[in-house]
């Protein structure tokens, strides 16, 4: 065991050293593109890859495709090998620290200090970016009477077409993403810097659309196809802003998926060159929605379902015994009666280790879809008679971080509101089953601070207050404070009691499926698909390189 958990970890820092070295050298492609060194030495490169049997196609795919796809490689293999890793107790040093909240903000929420860097990296190197081609622009600047345009704006003209350089950057980064579960960042904050990478990428797309638009005003294929994808991407990020997002919901799912018709465009505007700058990031969302559909594709039906009080539900799921999530997870759910394309994330409030066969998600009932969803389960009858018909759904997941890093403390405070109690129910729940097991240490001391709108809100604790209401004495015994910020007298013990005993449970009939959901495959395999569909694509490429267009294609960048 010992030499199993040494090569282990050896095999993580060579894995560690090797996407160090695909990162850093991907980002100096990015650093090095706008440069007049980079240019000529791209052209005589090409040059001779095109006598090759892969061609300049090969050669574009191996620098600007093949890092991604290699790095997205190790990183899979690597949070495989994260869970085998013996845990150990939190030690400090500089490198954890930096991943320690460093802003808390209402509108840029929890922050890190490794996301700071990352972020102020990003925008020296877009400034860098677009500084060097305008700078290079304005350098070959030569009269050009034909344009029938002054110097100004004949400048203003070439500050809009180097901005296509910066948006293509801000798409090709945001590949990047699938890494930052490596770098401590979790699945909601990364939904944050995909907004502020796509608001970025739209923001120079437009200063590129405007200077061809306004000043120069010149048809074709390619300037029709530019101008359909900043109308897409402005489409798209419009109906994303909070206003439309939360009071539309629906109006944002369904033109986000314009991203399709955006990609398409886009490559026809940019060429095939411009096209394996964001292939990998095209790859890998395609491959993993391959094995979403894979999995979600067979429907099953809800266990049961509890309904709270305070105008929430929980949904019981099946689940096959072999499926095993870490606390935090989250789950997709599609729930064919309501809508057949919508689907939802929830986070899981079960722990695997406890509950073999299901898996439970809590869910507030406001927006359209939840309170469908409300309704149908509301609907079922009355108390004499639990069973119902089936009700089917679709699930996708579980989606969550690769190891259990808080079980490395001795101490736990855990904060929450609301419905954002969920993740925090499966951890305490993680936890329990752990003392129980007796499988491993745990912490000691959980302090849990929970903030709710009305005392009604507190019935949301069911499934964890047998732990709550266990004497300090036992080993295992979280402490809790309740704070109710919208009633002015407080309820007492006994009132608050009487609203979790008004918690309802409906039972639904499974007799239409047996399937319970299950993982395909495991990240070793996921790891393995990636890499040999990648070498079939590029024997693929040299199969069809003599039916390609010539190298003499003028550069697009």
């Amino acid at each position: 065991m010992p030499e199993t958990n040494m090569a282990i970890t050896s095999l993580l820092v060579v894995l560690k050293f090797l996407m160090i070295l695909f990162s850093a050298g991907w980002v100096l492609l990015w650093l090095l593109k706008p440069t007049e060194v980079w240019t000529r030495k791209w052209k005589e490169a090409e040059e001779s890859a095109t006598a090759t049997v892969f061609g300049y196609n090969g050669l574009n795919f191996a620098v600007y495709t093949f890092p991604v796809i290699a790095l997205a490689m190790a990183g899979i293999i690597y949070l495989e090998l994260t869970r085998k890793e013996p845990r150990s107790r939190q030690t400090r040093s500089p490198a954890k620290a930096l991943s320690n909240p460093l802003i808390v903000n209402s509108y840029l929420g929890v922050i890190s200090a490794i996301e700071i860097l990352t972020v102020l990296l990003f925008i020296l190197s877009l400034a860098w970016t677009f500084y060097s081609r305008v700078s290079n622009d304005f350098n070959k600047m030569v009269p050009m009477k034909n344009l029938k345009l002054n110097t100004w704006q004949y400048k203003s003209y070439r500050v809009s077409i180097s901005g296509s350089l910066p948006s293509t950057a801000s798409s090709a980064y945001s590949e990047g993403l699938a890494i930052f579960q490596l770098l401590g960042v979790q699945f909601e904050a990364s939904v944050r810097y995909h907004v502020w990478l796509g608001t970025t990428m739209i923001l120079f797309a437009f200063l590129h659309g405007a200077g061809n638009i306004f000043m120069w005003g010149k048809t074709g294929r390619i300037y029709l196809a530019g101008e359909i994808t900043l109308v897409t991407g402005l489409v798209i990020w419009i109906t994303s802003l909070p206003q439309i997002r939360r009071k539309k919901f629906e109006v944002f799912y369904y033109t986000h998926h314009l991203y399709i018709v955006f990609l398409l465009f886009f490559l026809f505007h940019g060429g095939d060159r411009h096209f394996y700058t964001v292939f990998a990031g095209i790859f890998l969302f395609s491959l993993d929605k391959l094995f979403r559909i894979i999995q979600s594709r067979p429907e099953t039906c809800i266990v049961a379902a509890r309904i709270f009080p305070c105008k929430a539900i929980e949904l019981i799921l099946p689940k096959d015994p072999r499926l095993v999530y870490t606390p935090t997870s989250t789950i997709f759910i599609k729930i064919p009666s309501i809508s057949t394309l919508q689907w939802h994330s929830f986070s899981i409030s079960s722990s695997s280790n406890i509950d073999e066969h299901t898996m439970s998600v809590i869910i507030r009932c406001d927006g359209w879809w939840t309170s469908s969803l409300y309704s149908l389960v509301q609907a079922g009858p009355g108390s004499h008679d639990k069973q119902m018909k089936c009700l089917p759904v679709a699930v996708e997941g579980p989606y969550g971080p690769a190891s259990l890093d808080f079980l490395r403390y001795d101490s736990l405070l855990l904060i929450a509101g609301g419905i954002g109690i969920t993740p925090l129910l499966s951890i305490l729940h993680e936890i329990d089953s752990i003392r129980n097991g007796s499988i491993g240490r745990f912490p000691a001391q959980v302090q849990l601070i929970y903030v709710v709108k009305k005392s009604q809100d507190i019935c949301l604790l069911d499934s964890v207050l047998p732990l709550l209401l266990k004497q300090a004495s036992e080993q295992f015994h979280p402490k809790v404070k309740v704070f109710v910020t919208q009633e002015q007298s407080s309820a007492t013990k006994g009132e608050i009691l009487d609203e979790f005993s008004r918690i309802e449970t409906t039972n639904f009939d499974r007799q239409y499926s047996n399937y319970a959901p299950q993982k395909i495959g495991n990240s070793l395999f996921v790891a393995a698909i990636v890499g040999f569909s990648s070498i079939m694509f590029i024997i693929l490429l040299s199969l069809l390189q003599p039916c390609f267009s010539s190298h003499g294609q003028e550069e697009g960048l």
